[in-house]
């Protein structure tokens, strides 16, 4: 595919030195973080290749169906922004991504957050390889400054668990956070993420599992919301901000720790699914961006 200068500007940085098939390596990395994001144990509340969490109606079958449906339209939003489209094209593909993911699930609803935000970063990383924003802006500043108003300006989906937890307790929601760049992956996710890996240099999933408790622990869930009310949200805030301030993985034990947390997440039916997409998309952005020296 070759891409067009965006509407209304010009090219004015030299692509990514890789093959056309750029876009398609920028779907495999998104799947990759949705698959990674699988793996690690102990999530409070969330399905993984463990168990299924609070769920009864998905596991972690149910999870590798849905991200091998959508790889193809983390592509084709790549795609669509290395040639400059607007984000009414992007709405298009993640509508169509959306459906995919019904179709292979039998209508359960496992990625549609993951869709929309690691979808944008997808864009993001597409417009930064066909050379329409400098290579040095990170993604969430591409998301913010392209598409951030368009975001905020969208269709609402009035029936959604999101949506009616939004207007009930007046959150922000997923929303706000890509129309403002993802603050909640680079000021919370990343940090502890790169952070737990220096101290844990050999358990990756020790520093998956770090940054997972500190997005619990600070992002207002709207699927707590919705699942256990503004109790639920505190509860769910108050555990993991216990965890990390007791040392979180650094402390000899954390595993059984997370895991009690885990199962007192269970017992109350409390799923942070707005933490797991954002421990995706943080997954993502760190595969994407060097750390500052």
């Amino acid at each position: 595919m070759t891409a067009a200068p965006a509407r209304g500007g010009e090219r004015l940085y030299p692509r990514e030195a890789q093959t056309p098939c750029n876009a398609g390596a920028i779907g495999d990395s998104a799947v990759s973080c949705l698959l990674m994001e699988l793996d690690t144990w102990p999530k409070p509340g969330l399905v993984s290749r463990v168990d299924n969490g609070s769920h009864d109606d998905m596991d972690a079958d149910t999870f590798r169906s849905s991200a091998a449906a959508i790889k193809p339209y983390f592509k084709h939003l790549a795609g669509a922004a290395a040639a400059g489209c607007d984000m009414g094209r992007l709405r298009i593909i993640g509508l169509e991504a959306e459906a995919a993911m019904r179709a292979a699930t039998s209508g359960v609803n496992t990625h549609r957050g993951a869709i929309f935000g690691l979808g944008l970063l997808c864009a993001a990383a597409g417009a930064r390889a066909g050379g329409l924003v400098d290579p040095k802006e990170p993604l969430g500043a591409v998301v913010s400054r392209l598409w951030g108003g368009s975001i905020l300006d969208g269709p609402v989906l009035l029936h959604s668990h999101g949506s009616a937890a939004r207007r009930r307790f007046h959150a922000g929601g997923a929303r706000v956070e890509a129309a403002s760049g993802f603050p909640s992956v680079y000021q919370i996710g990343l940090p502890a993420l790169r952070s737990s890996a220096r101290a844990v240099p050999d358990d990756a999933e020790a520093a998956r599992v770090e940054a997972c408790f500190a997005l619990i622990a600070s992002v207002e869930d709207t699927n707590l919301l919705h699942r256990g009310g503004l109790g639920g949200l505190q509860f769910a805030r108050r555990s993991a901000r216990l965890f990390l301030d007791e040392g979180g993985v650094r402390r000899p034990g954390w595993r059984a720790r997370a895991q009690s947390i885990h199962e007192n997440f269970v017992i109350r039916r409390l799923s942070p699914g707005g933490a797991a997409d954002l421990l995706a998309m943080t997954l993502f952005v760190a595969a994407h961006e060097r750390p500052c020296p």
